[in-house]
């Protein structure tokens, strides 16, 4: 700990901290990207849209599986014997009546999700989707758990916490009031989601697979090196994985920023975009990260918008959220994204996309209430305060919209 707070205050002053803005260098043209790169770009995406006719738009994507139910808590002395009612499968209204000073939150969005641990254990998560001010919880098992035949067989999800020196014994968990269900994104988002892939090339990596920590400089003259010796140089820099040490070590975004510039010069478009949306997204590795830095950092959303790029519908791609997205998909963080289009120079169409899927009664709950966050992180990054204050109101529009049992759940705007 006393060694990384060490090469903290080293990075700090040494210059690659960036306390003052701009993050990076900024050239003529106002990108991070001088206009030779640039010119480059344009010239990779006009052949890259020939080969966009031959992506396959029309996939069929599917919904996170998700239900609704009723969260609980109970601690204290009578946790053994709601443990066994639980487990008797108790309907929910007798559990209320039987167990009142148990703490209950009802008619929750909850949501599916599939993954493996740290482990390597398949792992199911049943994970609650909230929209105030309290943190989501979730109830997470093996794949293999006795509970799951195919969907949830019991309606009870719990887990049991034995008493301690610092709590008290509980039993919390889940009750699932309907059957896991998925459904097809509509067309027009599931396009989204398809271009996306296409534009980001789903098979191949920004970092190669067998890297090592460390980390490789950018000389001052890799444009003026020879083509062999740049893509050696990328080479090198994709097989070199650059962890941050502290919220002040930028290393990992400049990292990013080299593979970028090089995948630029060297023609190598799918590793372009990936480094860029990692630096959009602030998608690196850090011992830790404070709040205070996340402002500091950058989405340049614009470098995007100045090649010939549908870039709103890529920035709704990576936000939606699917239950079999194609292998390497790319996700985007539904905050970073939300800041990204508040930079965006075409903000009626952006305001327009987001309240109509809000307001889509096609689209499943879920991407919906991703909508409504991602408008959330782009109001809130609006620094026009009239402007903010327009887009509230047709917030609360589309509120309205939402199912009764969501309604009541999002926090006064």
């Amino acid at each position: 700990m006393k060694n990384s707070a060490l090469i903290c205050l080293i990075i700090l002053f040494s210059g690659h901290a960036y306390t003052q803005p701009p993050e990076f260098t900024t050239y003529s043209n106002g990108l991070i990207y001088n206009e030779s790169t640039m010119d480059k770009l344009r010239f990779i995406v006009d052949s890259l849209n020939l080969s966009f006719q031959s992506c396959d738009l029309n996939k069929t994507f599917y919904s996170q599986s998700q239900t609704t139910g009723h969260y609980f808590h109970l601690s204290g002395d009578r946790v053994r014997e709601a443990r066994e009612d639980v487990k008797a499968n108790i309907p929910f209204e007798e559990f209320q009546e039987k167990y009142p000073e148990a703490s209950i939150r009802s008619d929750l969005l909850l949501v599916k999700f599939e993954y493996e641990d740290y482990k390597g254990r398949d792992v199911i998560e049943i994970s609650e989707v909230s929209l105030g001010e309290h943190y989501g919880h979730d109830h997470r098992m093996e794949k293999k758990s006795p509970l799951l035949k195919g969907d949830l067989s019991n309606p009870w999800l719990f887990s049991h916490t034995k008493k301690s020196d610092y709590w008290e014994e509980s039993l919390q968990g889940f009750y699932v009031t309907r059957p896991l269900q998925r459904q097809p994104l509509p067309l027009q988002y599931a396009q989204m989601i398809g271009y996306a892939d296409c534009l980001t090339d789903t098979t191949t990596l920004k970092l190669k697979e067998d890297t090592k920590n460390g980390w490789v400089d950018m000389p001052g003259n890799w444009q003026s090196l020879s083509l062999k010796k740049q893509e050696k140089l990328l080479d090198n820099m994709r097989s070199t994985h650059v962890v941050g040490y502290c919220s002040q070590d930028s290393r990992p975004r400049e990292h990013a920023v080299n593979i970028a510039m090089l995948s630029a010069e060297t023609t190598h478009w799918e590793i372009f975009l990936k480094a860029h949306l990692d630096i959009m997204n602030d998608r690196f590795d850090r011992a830790s990260d404070g709040s205070y830095a996340w402002s500091q950092r950058k989405t340049y959303l614009r470098e995007l918008e100045e090649l010939n790029i549908n870039v709103t519908d890529l920035m709704f791609g990576i936000a939606l959220r699917v239950e079999n997205p194609a292998e390497n998909h790319y996700y985007g963080s539904v905050g970073r994204v939300g800041r990204a289009l508040a930079e965006s120079n075409n903000k009626e169409e952006v305001v327009s996309a987001m309240l109509s899927m809000m307001d889509d009664e096609d689209l499943d709950h879920y991407n919906r209430v991703l909508a409504y966050y991602l408008f959330m992180s782009y109001n809130n990054h609006i620094k026009n305060e009239n402007e903010r204050k327009e887009n509230t109101l047709k917030l609360k529009g589309s509120i309205q919209k939402f199912p009764e049992f969501l309604r009541g759940q999002f926090p006064e705007q």
